[in-house]
C-alpha cells in the first residue's frame, strides 16, 4: 500500500513572474500551463481568477496529491483595488467546505481536504522595496494561510542588488507585523528551531525557473541560456532555488500541511462556532430564524477556545 500525502499550493502574483515554469521546475513536471496572455488581441482578465488542477506524484513508495490553485489575472490592471478579494475568498471557502464536514452527523471517515496549505507569493524584482499593493495582500494573506515569498526572475539582479532588496523586504515585513512562514513555535526541538532559523534567514527566496534542458561543462541541467554566460537552476551560487525545493518538498512538508490545520484552519474555525453559538443564542431570546446549537457544538467551542488562548489568537 502506497502511502499519501496532499499537498495544496496556491501561487499568486502578477502576470510575467514565471510562476508556472517554477512550479514545474519544482516538481520536474510539466504541470501547469502558463495562463498570460501571448497575443496582442488577448482580452485583459477583468478580475482575479481561481484555476485548480489536481497531479499524482509518486516517488520512493510515496504517493503526492498535488493541488495547484493558480491566480491569472491578479494585480494586471490599471486599478488593481480588491484585486485579492477572490483569493482571499477562494482560501476561506476551503476552510468553509471542510468544516462543513466536519460537522456533519454522518461524517465520513476521510474528509477530502482542499484546505491551502502554502501560499507561494512572487515578488517582481524591482531591487527596490515591496510595493503598496504586495505590503496590503500579504498581510491580507498571512491572516489565513502560511505564505512563502518569493523574489521571482532573480537573475535579472547582481547578487549585491539580490542582497540589498531580500534585505529591505525583511524590514518592509517587520515594519508592517507580516507573518510570514515558518513561525516561531516553543514545541520545536533544537534540530527543529535551527532549521527554521537557517529559512528564515534566506527568505525571501531569489528564485530562477526553467523548464530546459542545457549542457554545462558536459553535464545536463535545467537552465538558461544568456549572451554572457548560463545559469543553472540548481547551482546554490546562481539563486535559491534548491532551498525552495527541499523546503517544499522535504524539510516542511509535513509542517506546513499541520500548521494550515492547528493554526489558519482552528483559528477561522473557532471564529466560524462563536458566530454560530451567538446565533443560536440570539434564537433564544426571540429569534425562531436560527436553530439552537447542539451540545457537541457547544463543547467543540470550549476546546477550540482553549486551543486558540494556547496559540496566541
Amino acid at each position: 500500500m502506497i502511502d499519501e500525502e496532499v499537498l495544496t499550493m496556491l501561487s499568486s502574483g502578477q502576470t510575467g513572474l514565471g510562476k508556472s515554469t517554477l512550479i514545474n521546475t519544482i516538481f520536474a513536471s510539466h504541470l501547469v500551463e502558463s495562463k498570460g496572455r501571448l497575443v496582442p488581441n488577448e482580452p485583459v482578465r477583468s478580475t482575479t481568477e481561481i484555476h485548480p488542477v489536481t497531479h499524482i506524484i509518486e516517488e520512493n513508495g510515496v504517493r503526492l496529491r498535488l493541488n495547484i490553485v493558480d491566480t491569472p489575472g491578479y494585480g494586471d490592471l490599471v486599478n488593481n483595488d480588491r484585486c485579492w478579494d477572490p483569493i482571499v475568498k477562494y482560501i476561506k471557502d476551503q476552510h468553509s467546505a471542510y468544516l462543513r464536514k466536519e460537522l456533519t452527523a454522518q461524517r465520513e471517515r476521510y474528509i477530502q481536504d482542499t484546505r491551502i496549505h502554502c501560499c507561494l507569493y512572487f515578488i517582481t524584482p524591482t531591487g527596490h522595496s515591496l510595493k503598496p499593493i504586495d505590503i496590503v495582500v500579504l498581510k491580507k494573506l498571512s491572516e489565513t494561510v502560511n505564505v512563502v515569498p518569493v523574489i521571482a526572475k532573480a537573475d535579472s539582479l547582481t547578487l549585491e542588488e539580490r542582497q540589498l532588496f531580500k534585505d529591505r523586504i525583511k524590514e518592509e515585513f517587520a515594519f508592517h507585523n507580516i507573518r510570514m512562514y515558518p513561525y516561531e513555535n516553543e514545541e520545536y526541538d533544537s534540530e527543529e528551531a535551527a532549521l527554521n532559523s537557517q529559512i528564515k534567514s534566506i527568505i525571501p527566496f531569489a528564485v530562477v525557473g526553467s523548464e530546459r534542458n542545457i549542457n554545462v561543462a558536459g553535464k545536463t541541467v535545467r537552465g538558461r541560456q544568456n549572451r554572457w554566460g548560463t545559469i543553472n537552476v540548481e547551482d546554490e551560487k546562481h539563486c535559491e532555488f534548491v532551498y525552495l525545493r527541499d523546503f517544499l518538498t522535504r524539510t516542511h512538508l509535513q509542517d506546513l500541511i499541520e500548521t494550515t490545520s492547528q493554526i489558519h484552519y482552528e483559528s477561522f474555525r473557532a471564529k466560524q462556532l462563536l458566530a454560530l453559538k451567538e446565533s443560536s443564542s440570539a434564537a433564544g431570546h426571540g429569534n425562531s430564524g436560527s436553530r439552537p446549537i447542539s451540545p457537541s457544538a457547544d463543547r467543540e467551542i470550549s476546546r477550540q477556545s482553549q486551543r486558540m488562548t494556547m496559540n496566541g489568537y
